[in-house]
């Protein structure tokens, strides 16, 4: 019997890659004409994706469990060629340029191989330890601490802080799914904000103390961060400026009235806001809350736990994404290099996201079968 498509899940996909399509055309007015035609090329890239999608349908989810810890190793080879031979734009090394194609983001991709990783462990960790100890549960944090650590340090090196965030989001997504004692994420949090407390100190009352001990680079990565709080820089001004005069419906479609940077990546939210208004902002976010819900209706399906560990991973991120992208575009959170996820354009961005479609699809069809694993 042939599995059926979760089409609730690949509705508001084909939704999104409307909106963004659109939105990226719109945002043309502003970006540069050496960059080409972003609106093409982001349909271009939704067509490889969708691809992507039908490959792993066929290869169903066991494949990429099967072959976990060597995509991991791939992708933190990939992270380190970077740093010698990634090409730099902005002063940062994120990106290898392929000829005739464009670039290459591994980061995008190391998400789904940290999770993949971490749905592994946990999943042998649990079918190893029936009731286990604390001292079972810390050397499993330290474990799976240590393989989100190594990709962090070397995407923190690019610098791509944006990445390393996300990382250590979906790390603590998927530990808390899966049943450790709560007290571990209670002196986390204190540990965290104590060290956080400190940092925070040198940096607003003794710069000089802050740039020895951490450098300049994060201080000025630090300070870029709490502009946000005053709404100075063209970016956020501009932002609110554009989507503050949006009003009920908007200035109408690629009438985007004020120009400000990344229109096309970071700051898509906001081209779209301005083009469309209040009405239209509330439809994007139904479609995305609707996504969120259906990845989030997964969980009641009899799955694997490695399948639920996936989906906190996968909820973590995106939801983490949508909310600072979307808060930091209206003054509300920091500003960050973290992109507005199936919106925003970026080939390898969307290229990962597809692929994680392509996981939720095959575990919304998976009949009773356990997985293998290496």
């Amino acid at each position: 019997m042939k599995s059926k498509v979760n089409f609730r899940i690949l509705i508001p996909i084909i939704l999104l890659s409307i909106i963004s399509i659109i939105t990226i055309y719109s945002a043309l007015t502003y970006t540069s004409s050496s960059l080409g035609n972003l609106a093409l090329k982001q349909a271009i890239w939704y067509l490889i994706g969708w691809i992507l999608v039908g490959v792993l349908f066929r290869l169903k989810n066991e494949y990429l469990y099967q072959h976990t810890w060597y995509l991991y190793i791939i992708g933190n080879v990939l992270l380190l060629l970077l740093l010698f031979f990634g090409t730099p734009i902005n002063n940062s090394r994120c990106w290898f340029t392929i000829p005739g194609i464009g670039s290459f983001q591994p980061s995008e991709f190391m998400k789904i191989f940290i999770m993949l990783s971490l749905a592994t462990m946990i999943h042998n960790f649990r079918s190893d330890y029936d009731s286990p100890t604390m001292k079972d549960e810390f050397l499993f944090l330290l474990k799976s601490l240590g393989v989100v650590l190594l990709p962090s340090i070397l995407t923190f090196l690019q610098p791509d802080t944006g990445a390393v965030l996300i990382y250590l989001i979906i790390y603590v997504s998927m530990i808390f799914a899966s049943g450790i004692r709560l007290r571990w994420f209670v002196g986390a949090g204190t540990l965290c904000a104590g060290l956080v407390g400190g940092i925070l100190f040198l940096y607003f009352f003794h710069e000089n103390v802050f740039i020895q001990l951490f450098g300049s680079s994060i201080y000025y990565r630090l300070e870029r961060i709490f502009n946000w709080s005053n709404g100075s820089g063209l970016q956020l001004e501009n932002s609110l400026a554009a989507v503050g005069s949006a009003h009920l419906y908007g200035h109408g479609y690629n009438k985007t009235p004020i120009y400000f940077p990344e229109s096309s990546t970071d700051f898509i939210f906001s081209v779209f806001a301005s083009n469309f208004g209040f009405i239209g902002v509330l439809f994007l976010l139904g479609i995305i809350l609707y996504f969120d819900i259906q990845i989030l209706l997964l969980t009641r399906k009899k799955i694997e736990d490695s399948d639920q560990f996936i989906i906190a991973g996968i909820l973590g991120m995106l939801i983490f994404q949508q909310v600072q992208n979307i808060g930091m575009t209206i003054g509300l959170l920091p500003i960050m290099g973290i992109t507005l996820p199936f919106i925003s354009y970026g080939g390898s961005s969307l290229l990962s996201y597809m692929l994680l479609v392509g996981i939720l699809i095959n575990i919304s069809v998976k009949k009773n079968r356990t997985y293998k694993y290496k």
